[in-house]
This record gives structure tokens, C-alpha cells and sequence, in this order.
């Protein structure tokens, strides 16, 4: 099994930026790749980013292209999601996700994912 846990979310101004940090332990080795999803109040969880765990290779939903960057440290076994130049309609409760399964990208929503983490919650506010 794959434990995930997440951490960096919190309040933050229209404009701002947040790092959050997403910690992997057991057994990582089968992990194909990591992503981010959010859920906003009264909304669906949404795929947001994800990353392949060798290669490096990056898919970004529409929204956030230009503004959020995922990357990742196998070293560490954790994947990051820089957020800059957030809006309020960033909100949401952030989820780290990972899969063993080697399915493209654009494929990857809530079924896809193995391995959920807890969530963080970030706000920004206008």
C-alpha cells in the first residue's frame, strides 16, 4: 500500500502564491504516476495536475496551464504543486492522487487513482 500525505495549504490573497507538498511512503515502487485534484465547496473533485513518477512528464488542467507547476522529487518520494497567481475561484480542498496504472493523462479522474491522500485545504481571498 501507498500512504500520501499533504501539506502547505492555507489562506491567501488574490494574486498570491502557495507550494503544497505531497509525501509518499510504503510501497512507491509501484507508482506510475502522481497527480492533484481539488474539490471546491458543492462541486465535484476535479483533476487538476499530473506528473509521471520516472519520466517527469507533465499534464496541467486548462485552468491552471501558465499558473501552477507540478514537479517532483523521487529522492524524497514527494510531488509538489506550485500555485502562483491564484484566484478565488482556486479554493478548494487539494488532493494528492496516485496510480500504478499507465493510462494517458487526460484519462486520469476521481476512478482512475489508486492512492488518495487527506486533502488541504487553500482560500484565497479577493
Amino acid at each position: 500500500q501507498v500512504q500520501l500525505v499533504e501539506s502547505g495549504g492555507g489562506l491567501v490573497q488574490a494574486g498570491g502564491s502557495l507550494r503544497l507538498s505531497c509525501a509518499a511512503s510504503g510501497r512507491t515502487d509501484s507508482i506510475y504516476a502522481m497527480a492533484w485534484f481539488r474539490q471546491a465547496p458543492g462541486k465535484d473533485r476535479e483533476f487538476v495536475a499530473a506528473i509521471s513518477w520516472r519520466g517527469g512528464s507533465t499534464y496541467y488542467t486548462d485552468s491552471v496551464k501558465g499558473r501552477f507547476t507540478i514537479s517532483r522529487d523521487n529522492a524524497k518520494k514527494t510531488v509538489y504543486l506550485q500555485m502562483n497567481s491564484l484566484k478565488p475561484g482556486d479554493t478548494a480542498v487539494y488532493y494528492c492522487a496516485g496510480t500504478d496504472d499507465s493510462i494517458y493523462f487526460s484519462d486520469y479522474d476521481v476512478g482512475t487513482m489508486d492512492y488518495w491522500g487527506k486533502g488541504t485545504l487553500v482560500t484565497v481571498s479577493s
